[in-house]
């Protein structure tokens, strides 16, 4: 009979050898530079997290941009915008490159900078000073420029909201010429000068008039630049019938609140609105942000609006992945996924945690998959009674309202293989700072207990979904291993190839390194 312990030491000698220690102090295997960087860019927001600050955060980011080349960056900027739906990050990398390469740095302003939110953003990052400038020079200038005229008078409008800096401030900075007299009466308005009342542009002219009590008509207008004014319930009904798709699914408690929804056919129109695809597709949205609005919903909010939510939440996820094969999901429910998924900001803390994320991607794949075991841990796997009938949103809450404990990213494999289970696709959502487990042995726990159950599952694959701005995994990347990062659906695109066996060798960096920069 063959020696089993022998045997079990040879194996241990073939993990890959930790070359890094985590957040938590635990054994850990460090990621490359490109892919830290794509880890930051799919999840930084530059809050404090959890296990880290803000500071750290940006001055990580900013060394692993001197470690790669520029048009990695540049590739990294576009992902993180297009497909991560993230703003700061992009518009900081954009910053970074105006400093190092100006025609990557012009190719990446026109597909980063695509709102006034961002132009504001990249302003701010580069009169900071962090990326080696205070001012912003030429190429900048004509840059933001080149942003202003191709804009019409009621986008730029539209856009103004927003301090530090203002609209003011950016038209000051880079002193764009107006083309006709429409544009050089809204710069004097915008920039309190004196200028030719009978020049504005028509949508200020209304906004000037509605706040002046001259028109009943609401101003098609954001509706930050409208709610500080004195509305009636018909104002209010106006404003929710031009509200775009995001600012209807923010405001749902304060349409109820005056009054909105005592007309059905405003709330069927909204319940219309919410549950259109190209809309949900338009508005970037976060399968999260469903949840989260679904979970605030007032009592008394009309159930045809949550269905609408719920309608929402099915076309948010259409990108988890449908495995023909076994599929286990392992979402992480301790103590530090409490931590807000955005991290901590003064004044604009997200309500949503880390467990809200993860519950949800537990919740989809079930959803998808009615056969796959669910199998959330702390420090070890919670027992939990799921229904793959029952909504996303029901079970995503069952999942969230477990929470607490130390982190052990191998319990969930450990208990497959004392149950000599069997798989084809284990996915772990996690911020990966796993410490019960720590081991002074070559690898982590997590690789050992992978090691394993790869010896009854050898075509098996693991996929570490990572939702915090860390640069280390408890998975070494391998053929069979995708470390992957950030809470969009873009990540359940990436599941779905990787389970397919679709992605190339060096999986998601291959990704991000196909984009145009």
């Amino acid at each position: 009979m063959a020696n089993k312990n022998l045997f079990t030491t040879l194996r241990g000698m073939l993990l890959p050898k930790t070359d890094t220690v985590n957040q938590a102090g635990a054994p850990a295997y460090g990621l490359e530079p490109k892919q830290a960087l794509a880890q930051y860019a799919a999840t930084g927001c530059f809050g404090r997290t959890f296990y880290g600050s803000a500071e750290e955060q940006l001055q990580r980011v900013l060394e692993i941009c001197n470690a790669v080349e520029p048009a990695f960056v540049a590739r990294v900027a576009i992902y993180s915008r297009k497909q991560a739906y993230m703003k700061d990050m992009p518009a900081l990398l954009c910053a970074w490159l105006s400093t190092k390469n100006a025609g990557l740095h012009e190719a990446v302003f026109a597909k980063v900078i695509d709102s006034s939110r961002m132009l504001r953003t990249y302003v701010q990052i580069l009169r900071s000073g962090v990326v080696g400038r205070k001012s912003l020079g030429s190429a900048p200038k004509r840059l933001v420029r080149q942003w202003l005229s191709s804009r019409d008078n009621a986008t730029l409008f539209s856009g103004s909201v927003g301090q530090n800096p203002s609209f003011s401030d950016i038209l000051k900075m880079v002193h764009p010429k107006p083309e006709d007299a429409a544009r050089e009466a809204f710069f004097g308005y915008m920039l309190g000068r004196p200028y030719e009342v009978t020049a504005l542009p028509s949508l200020v002219a209304q906004f000037e008039s509605f706040k002046a009590g001259d028109s009943l008509e609401v101003p098609d207008l954001p509706f930050t630049m409208l709610s500080a004014l004195p509305l009636s319930k018909k104002d209010w009904a106006q404003i929710a019938r031009k509200a775009s798709w995001q600012t209807t699914r923010m405001n749902l408690n304060t349409f109820l609140r005056h009054g909105v929804f005592e007309d059905e056919s405003l709330v069927l129109e909204l319940a219309l609105r919410l549950s259109d695809p190209e809309e949900i597709k338009r508005a970037r949205v976060f399968p999260y942000q469903l949840l989260t609005a679904y979970q605030n919903c007032d009592a008394a909010m009309p159930q045809l609006l949550r269905d609408a939510l719920q309608d929402a939440m099915e076309l948010a996820i259409q990108n988890v992945p449908q495995i023909s094969g076994s599929v286990v999901v392992c979402p992480d429910v301790s103590g530090s996924m409490s931590s807000p998924v955005t991290g901590h900001r003064t004044g604009s803390t997200s309500a949503v945690r880390c467990i809200d994320v993860a519950a949800l991607v537990g919740a989809a794949v079930l959803r998808k998959n009615p056969s796959a075991k669910v199998l959330p841990f702390e420090q070890e796997v919670v027992s939990i009674d799921l229904n793959s009938r029952d909504s996303v949103m029901t079970n995503a809450a069952k999942l969230a309202a477990i929470g607490g404990g130390g982190t052990n990213c191998s319990a969930p494999l450990a208990l497959l293989n004392q149950q000599k289970a069997k798989a084809d696709l284990v996915i772990f959502v996690s911020d990966n700072e796993s410490w019960v487990d720590a081991t002074q042995n070559r690898g982590t726990a997590l690789m050992a207990e992978w090691a394993k159950f790869r010896q009854r599952n050898p075509q098996a694959r693991l996929v570490c979904l990572d939702i915090q701005p860390y640069t280390t995994t408890q998975a070494a990347e391998r053929e069979d291993i995708l470390n992957v990062g950030g809470f969009s659906d873009q990540v359940f695109e990436l599941i779905s190839a990787f389970a397919a066996g679709e992605l190339e060798a060096d999986y998601w960096v291959g990704r991000i390194e196909s984009i145009a920069a």
